[in-house]
Order: C-alpha cells, then structure tokens, then sequence
C-alpha cells in the first residue's frame, strides 16, 4: 500500500509566512510538517510515499533529504490541478492497492490501520474520514445513511443547509482505478467533481468518523492552535529537542544566562540562547538557532529559527518568521506575524495601540 500527500498549494491564508516557506514544511513544534503526517504513515507499516509538489517544490525536496524508513517519490505539477488532479498527475506511481491519500495540511493522529481495515470491510471504493466541527460552514459537509455509506455533499454550506457537523476531514483511502475517468492535467476536485460524480453513479462511498484530533493548519490561528494541543499533549506527534522538566523541551546545544526562566508548556530549539533575566512564558516555541536578549519577555509565541530578539523586547502571542531582526526595547502587539527575514528597529511598537 501507498500514500499520497497532496503538498503543491501556495499557502495563501498563512501568508506572509508562506512566501519563502511552502506550507507542507512550515516549522510545526521545531519539525517541518510534512515530517509528522510522513511519521503517521510511517507508524502504520506504509513503506512508499508519494510527494504531489508544485509551489516551491526544491525547498520541499531539500527539507525531505535524509528522511529514513520510507521510500519517497515526487509528482510535480507544473500548473495547479486541484486536489484530485493532483492525485491523478502521481498515476505513474500508482499500483492495484487502495491508497491513503492527505490533504498536505492536516495534523492529526488517525489510526490509519482502522481506517483503511473500515474500507476494505465496506469494499468501498472511496472512503472519506470525517471529523466532527463546531463551524462546518467553511468545509464540505458529508451525510450518511445509518450503514456509514454516504448519501450526499454539500460544499461549505450555510448554516441553513446544516443538518449535521460532520466534515470531509481530507483524509482518504481509495481505489486507484477512480482515477481512469479522472482528465490528466486538467484541474480536478475531488470535493465538487470526483466524489459528486462518483456518487451520482452510485460507486461504494462512505464515511468513516473519527474522533482522533484533527485540525486544519491553513491559517495563523490554526497555526498557532496546533503548537497548543501539541504542548498540551492533546495530539500525538514527534517534538523536537528533549525533555528537561515537566512540559519543557530543549534542543541540544541551547543555553539559558542567569535568572532566564521558561515555563512550561515550552520548546527552545537547538543552539538557541536566553539572555540574562529573560522569561519564555508557557505556549511559547523557539526555533533552532535563536537569540533572545537580556530581560526580554516572550509569551504564547512561535519564533522560527534564525531570528535575533533584543534586550527589553516584548512579545506575546505573535508568529516571527525565521532570521528576524528585532531591536532593542521593541514590543509587538497580539496578533503580530512577521515574515522572514523582517527588520524591527530599536524602540519600535508594532500593533500596540496608544
């Protein structure tokens, strides 16, 4: 059996992180993406990954070297295809198996053996994974009838059309021949084309609910909600650095100066270095290679690696893209996201109202 991940898209709502960084490798708790849904497939004895890549393939390539215990393979899109396009463009890979197919954007601990056990006992053709919402008015809703076979979709409805909270989670296992009506390099969706068509004719589709965690990183909000659940454990995946306290990671070859304090739920990264009375407050994730200066006071934050922090600074609840240069005595206000590589000079007070 293999697995696809869908990883070719711009990243246009995490923007302007996105710009230089494809999303699929976005720092997630120190590790690139794309590396915890790779562990997820990993963990269930799946052997072979295909890799759909379009935007900034090459930085995506590069983060993936090295990668051990599965054999990768890229599918490159040389214009956008939509999701099942993307998938259909990878056909040279495909075998008879079923196939597990991710959205390039999903944090989740799934057991995918008990999915895919689900879709060969229902000798589906197609088997969507649905996960429960509070808002499912910006996804692709999914009813059933009471044996799980799927009846109807109703693409990001509104609250008129709700009936029910359960949402394509973008997870999926299925038959490659699906494929074989699928137009090549045309773009193609599988949520307004494929599944639609696939049901008009009657094909076996169904849903499988879980209620392993299931998020959709697509946003800064999201972003940030995914370092959240992963500090509070609420998700299983692969932290980088160890443990050293309670809550508190630390990668090899940080250092702390004197009178520094982290609290936990916390990640410092490797060679990174806390400056004298500085205090790295709980929901806090330092990249590799981090300078934060004297007295300077980071709260609910996610640094990427590189970034330099003055003394005096204060942050809260703010996204740094890697290799910034913050002065001394800056205070960013909640909300602040910075791309890569951003100046702030000495003093400066972005977002903070007065």
């Amino acid at each position: 059996m293999k697995a696809i991940i869908i990883a070719g898209g711009f990243g246009t709502r995490l923007r302007p992180l996105t710009y230089n960084t494809p999303k699929a490798i976005m720092p997630v708790a120190n590790v690139p993406f794309l590396l915890h849904q790779i562990e997820l497939i990993k963990k269930y004895g799946i052997k072979e990954v295909i890799i759909n890549l379009h935007y900034l393939s090459d930085s995506i390539k590069k983060a993936l070297r090295g990668v051990k215990g599965v054999k990768l393979y890229y599918s490159i899109e040389k214009k956008p295809l939509g999701t099942a396009g993307a998938v259909k463009n990878a056909e040279e890979f495909f075998d008879d198996e079923p196939m597990v197919v991710f959205n390039g954007d999903i944090l989740t601990d799934l057991n995918l053996r008990e999915l895919i056990n689900f879709h060969k006992a229902k000798k589906a053709k197609a088997t969507l994974t649905l996960a429960r919402v509070e808002d499912p008015t910006t996804y692709g809703l999914v009813l059933m009838a009471k044996d799980k076979r799927i009846k109807e979709f109703i693409e990001k409805p509104n609250w008129e059309r709700v009936t029910t909270n359960t949402i394509n989670a973008g997870i999926y296992v299925l038959d490659p021949k699906i494929f074989r009506e699928v137009p090549f390099r045309t773009e193609y969706s599988f949520e307004r084309q494929l599944f639609p068509k696939l049901l008009q004719e009657g094909k076996r589709l169904y849903g499988y609910e879980t209620a392993a965690y299931w998020l959709d990183i697509g946003n800064p909000v999201k972003y940030m909600e995914a370092h959240r659940a992963i500090l509070r454990l609420e998700v299983e995946v692969k932290i980088g650095g160890k443990k050293a306290g309670r809550g508190i990671w630390v990668g090899e070859g940080a250092k702390k100066g004197k009178g520094s304090k982290i609290f936990a739920p916390a990640i410092i990264g490797k060679r990174s270095t806390l400056g004298a009375g500085s205090k790295i407050h709980s929901f806090t994730v330092i990249g590799d290679n981090v300078t934060v200066g004297e007295r300077s006071v980071i709260n609910h934050c996610v640094i990427w690696s590189g970034t330099e922090i003055g003394d005096d600074v204060k942050i809260s609840d703010c996204i740094i893209g890697g290799n910034c240069e913050i002065g001394d005595g800056v205070t960013l206000a909640v909300g602040s996201v910075l791309a890569d590589g951003t100046r702030v000079g000495r003093g400066s007070q972005i977002g903070v109202k007065f």
